[in-house]
């Protein structure tokens, strides 16, 4: 079909567990930003969950209180403009 997203745009989220501070934290996704999470490591030098515990904290010390994933879709939005 002519115009359709690539499948793993249109999947849906995926629960993986993230160890956060010695602590497994559950994240639900969609496939693509899990890609993107794991390609943002990989360009940092940095495991998946040392990623993440580097998001969550900016999470927690910010202004309003999201969701972790939330806040990773939001990480990685910004990344992607910069």
């Amino acid at each position: 079909m002519a115009g359709s997203a690539p499948r793993t745009v249109m999947e849906g989220p995926i629960k993986r567990s993230v160890m956060i501070a010695g602590h497994a934290t559950s994240v639900t996704l969609e496939p693509i930003f899990w890609n993107a999470l794991r390609e943002a490591a990989a360009e940092d030098q940095l495991p998946l969950s040392a990623l993440v515990a580097r998001i969550d904290a900016e999470r927690v010390g910010g202004e309003a209180a999201v969701n972790l994933a939330s806040a990773i879709r939001v990480w990685l939005f910004r990344r992607a403009l910069l």
